[in-house]
């Protein structure tokens, strides 16, 4: 569902991305880690055609992102860190407009707002205008609006933040849910704790390089070879500066 060769880009002298290659199946829970300016974020936009790729190709749900674009964001389910909205429409207005944004017919995005309403604990706000919403609800807003055309592909940016304990557990069971009907999830995160939690692979990205790659089985059993008693301490010495 998601596939890229040698993907890469560059600014001038700079190399934010080098020479990435994933291949990343229907159904997979996929944790992406790395430091900041790792290239995360890059390679977030590069999958979503918000940046063109320098050298190299990404592929979702089996279209190329830069030949066949709007057949590839058909299929993506994109939440960002920072979500966008139009802060004068209300909860349903939003949620509207994603649906005709998709060309989701009128039934089922009535439909689907309800059940992500209900599910993501947002019916209360049904009438509330965005620009008065907290961060954490704006943020469950995001996702329900990302998930409102149920894409094949969800590609999300630090989902628990802004997030209480309660709503974050929320997300992270319609995330798993959504994995388990078929749905590839492509999770970009600083916490570690919920990479190691939900993932089935996790891949490490440092200074614009896929560096380790493994499930979690793997990953705990090189974590193991390096004396590394948890996640954290593998990380940290694995994206360690020179």
């Amino acid at each position: 569902m998601i596939r890229t060769s040698s993907l890469s880009k560059s600014y001038g002298d700079f190399c934010a991305l080098a020479d990435l290659s994933l291949n990343i199946e229907e159904g997979e829970f996929y944790a992406f880690l790395g430091p900041n300016g790792a290239g995360k974020t890059t390679t977030i936009k590069l999958l979503t055609g918000l940046l063109a790729p320098s050298s190299g190709s990404a592929v979702v749900a089996g279209f190329d992102v830069m030949q066949n674009p709007i057949e590839a964001k058909r299929s993506i389910g994109y939440i960002p860190d920072v979500a966008f909205f139009y802060d004068k429409l209300t909860c349903l207005e939003f949620m509207q407009f994603i649906g005709e944004l998709f060309e989701v017919p009128p039934g089922q995005v009535r439909e689907q707002r309800e059940a992500l309403f209900e599910r993501l604990s947002l019916d209360e706000y049904r009438n509330h205008r965005v620009e008065n919403l907290s961060h954490g609800t704006k943020q469950r807003l995001a996702i329900s609006a990302a998930l409102m055309h149920e894409p094949k592909v969800i590609i999300i940016d630090e989902p628990m933040v802004g997030l209480d304990p309660k709503h974050a557990r929320v997300v992270k069971d319609e995330l798993i849910s959504r994995a388990k009907a078929g749905a590839t999830v492509f999770m970009s995160t600083h916490q570690l704790a919920t990479a190691e939690e939900l993932a089935d692979r996790i891949g490490i990205l440092n200074r614009g390089r896929l560096i380790i790659e493994g499930t979690r089985d793997e990953i705990a059993d090189l974590r193991r070879g390096a004396a590394a008693h948890t996640l954290e301490d593998f990380f940290l010495q694995v994206t360690a500066e020179d």
